[in-house]
């Protein structure tokens, strides 16, 4: 099958879709063709907005991941109302600038419920049906904050370069299923989420400017259709982190 065509007609489940990075790589991989489920914690309105904006099917599932058992949950619904989620983006996440005195207990298990446990659930549940259909796509959506410490916290790091795990050790599981297992990793994007001021971020990038949404989601699409790309983590950061 060609490329071009690997995602057509797909069921894709991109969580955080409601803004920022997640709704770009909707918008993304509804132009190469896939039937999206928009993911959202509680911004529904915003959600559905998306979901109308992209058609062809499109819809929106609403789902708090901090909880446990939401994931399974989540996954059941999709698959009950739209189809087998064949390719699934976990994009959404949490992050607090904060020092490391700042960060107890409570809040680094809270991070990491949301950024690491969910997305590890969320693939858990979709992966014994990829494996049988013989065809999968999970891309996490990491941090340079994983590779470099970041400048938001060190529970936002932690949970972001756990991703990195995850990757390899799925990936390694279930290539041979025809399933690929990666993680994409910007640095300073304008979103909602970015820690500063965009034109003083932007200094400290090689290419002089933080990145866009739109910039992150043609990578993540181009991940998603290449069948023979995978255990990898994948950075794009205007130059930032050279490796």
């Amino acid at each position: 099958m060609p490329d071009d065509d690997r995602l057509a007609g797909r069921v894709a489940l991109v969580t955080g879709a409601s803004g920022g990075i997640g709704a770009a790589i909707a918008r993304a991989l509804a132009s190469a063709g896939a039937k999206i489920v928009v993911g959202y914690s509680s911004n529904a309105e915003k959600a559905e907005s998306l979901a109308d904006e992209l058609g062809g099917g499109a819809s929106a599932f609403g789902a708090n991941l901090e909880d446990p058992a939401a994931p399974q949950q989540l996954i059941a619904d999709v698959e009950r109302d739209v189809g087998p989620v064949e390719i699934l983006v976990p994009g959404h996440g949490i992050g607090r600038p904060a020092t490391y005195e700042q960060v107890d207990a409570e809040i680094f298990d809270h991070t990491l419920a949301i950024n690491l446990r969910a997305p590890f659930l969320l693939a858990r549940e979709v992966l014994p049906g990829m494996r049988e259909r013989g065809f999968g796509r999970i891309l996490f959506i990491s941090s340079l904050a994983a590779l470099r410490g970041g400048v938001v916290g060190p529970d936002y790091a932690a949970s972001k370069a756990g991703l990195h795990g995850l990757t390899h050790f799925l990936a390694s599981r279930v290539a041979r299923d025809g399933v690929t297992v990666n993680a994409l990793a910007p640095g300073f994007v304008e979103t909602e989420m970015l820690p500063g001021d965009p034109q003083e971020l932007g200094q400290a990038v090689p290419v002089g400017r933080v990145g866009r949404p739109e910039e992150v989601a043609d990578l993540a699409v181009a991940i998603l259709r290449n069948g023979y790309l995978t255990s990898k983590v994948l950075t794009i950061d205007g130059g930032a982190y050279p490796r």
